[in-house]
């Protein structure tokens, strides 16, 4: 699978009974990929992951397959408990996706080969590309990264860590494997265009935007901006809007998730509300990114 552009997580809308909609998360998608998308992340963490049951992960891929029709690669998630894992990434290949991203294991704190030998068997079990996520529980060496990284079907590495001087070392180490020139890494941090920059310089050159779920117009100017070299428009976004919009993510756990859902209604799409042990935002917060989000296009309005 090859990346170009940004990569779109879209939010999985939920009806007014509390189950997925399956039309809204078409229109979703289509919308997303209609605005430049360079792939579709479903049922992933600004998804809702967490929350969604087994039939509904797969449920969200099979939407989100027969959507795109092959215009940009389908991936979904996985994670969690070992046995949990390897059904939904049979489940992800059943419903005819490109690849899984691969979270880490619930709950626990493994040594390092225990993270390979969790990634070898749900990545063997998968049969599709494999993007290794690491992130809460799952914090490789760089020993541990190069050996994921050869596992057969591991295509890739996402990080949500932040750590630049490890994850400097990981690129490194994996791109010294026979075939590592050909490995993806991924930013995966919340807000990923706050650190684009810096991931940039260790060689991490794809991201992972939220914001293109509910603004793409603002995602994809600052996408070309950073590529082009266009530091006022770089750094206008980056004060006038982004660091804005981090400061009011981090008021509230699970804003990262929350906000975005609701951009995506304040931009016409309602997509209703997030699944417990989130919060939906208050009507406050509601205000203050829909300000946000008009001052953001009118930066970006040419």
């Amino acid at each position: 699978m090859k990346f170009q552009g940004v990569l779109f997580f879209p939010v999985t809308p939920f009806g007014a009974d509390g189950s997925l909609d399956g039309e809204l998360l078409a229109r979703h998608i289509e919308a997303g990929v209609a605005a430049g998308a360079g792939g579709v992340f479903v049922a992933c963490g600004t998804g809702e992951f967490h929350a969604l049951t087994p039939d509904e992960i797969e449920q969200a891929t099979r939407i989100a397959v027969a959507t795109t029709a092959g215009r940009v690669p389908v991936l979904a998630a996985a994670g969690g408990p070992l046995p949990v894992a390897v059904d939904q990434a049979t489940r992800i290949r059943e419903a005819g996706a490109d690849g899984v991203l691969l979270l880490p294991p619930y709950l626990v704190t493994a040594p390092q080969q225990g993270l390979v030998r969790y990634a070898r068997e749900v990545t063997s079990a998968a049969g599709l590309p494999v993007i290794f996520y690491q992130r809460g529980t799952a914090r490789l060496t760089e020993a541990a990264a190069a050996e994921i990284a050869a596992l057969p079907g591991v295509v890739g590495l996402k990080d949500g860590i932040g750590d630049l001087e490890l994850m400097h070392r990981i690129v490194r180490a994996i791109r010294a494997l026979p075939g590592g020139e050909d490995f993806a890494f991924f930013n995966g941090l919340p807000t990923a265009e706050m650190t684009a920059a810096a991931y940039q310089g260790v060689g991490v050159d794809l991201y992972s935007s939220a914001v293109f779920a509910f603004a793409p117009e603002i995602a994809t100017a600052f996408h070309r901006a950073l590529g082009e070299g266009d530091e006022a428009l770089v750094t206008k976004l980056l004060d006038e809007f982004y660091g804005p919009l981090v400061e009011l993510r981090d008021e509230v756990p699970g804003y990262a998730v929350s906000l975005v859902k609701a951009g995506v209604t304040l931009r016409g799409l309602d997509v209703g509300g997030v699944r417990a042990p989130l919060l939906d935002p208050t009507p406050e917060h509601v205000a203050r990114l829909a300000k946000l989000i008009d001052h953001g296009l009118e930066a970006v309005r040419v």
